[in-house]
């Protein structure tokens, strides 16, 4: 296979927050997971457990959120591509900021590396404040230390479990 320039030219691992409350968000993410896994330059590592939350914003239903654990050989920009392509084949909509959605997928880790860009920033600009970003995050990645240095154990600890119901264990 030859190299594209929206290909990393070694194996990166990186850290992709899901959420839905829309549409059977526990389908919603269990199929996001398999169009992940199937998604070229993509390997799928690990899977969290799956966390209830309260929703963030506008008057909605409650969240189901995890996280994943890939390894890919894509540019962080054609990630984000590839991840909002599958938001799109899941009917995501982008009209109300911090709205109700069929899909939610954010790169939330990408190696080491600090991204700000228009399209995207690296860390997720708001993982540190948020336990159902950190939670889920934590249990497949526990001694994980962000570029900023802090550890994940510590955010977890500072953010605690308000709010949050683990629906299920890990699943890979």
């Amino acid at each position: 296979m030859n190299k594209t320039a929206s290909q990393a030219p070694t194996p990166t691992t990186a850290y992709i927050g899901l959420g839905s409350n829309l549409a059977s968000p526990m389908q919603q993410l269990t199929e996001a997971c398999k169009a992940i896994r199937l998604s070229e330059g993509i390997t799928l590592e690990a899977i969290s457990p799956w966390y209830q939350s309260v929703a963030v914003g506008p008057e909605q239903p409650d969240y189901i959120n995890g996280a994943v654990k890939i390894t890919t050989t894509l540019e962080p920009e054609a990630l984000l591509d590839t991840l909002q392509a599958i938001e799109l084949e899941h009917g995501r909509e982008r009209k109300i900021h911090w709205g109700p959605r069929t899909l939610d997928l954010d790169i939330l880790l990408y190696g080491d590396q600090q991204i700000n860009t228009d399209r995207l920033t690296v860390p997720h600009a708001y993982m540190c404040e948020r336990n159902f970003v950190v939670n889920p995050l934590a249990d497949i990645a526990p001694n994980l230390t962000l570029p900023n240095g802090t550890t994940l154990t510590q955010l977890k600890l500072n953010l605690g479990e308000e709010g949050l119901r683990k629906l299920t264990k890990s699943a890979i």
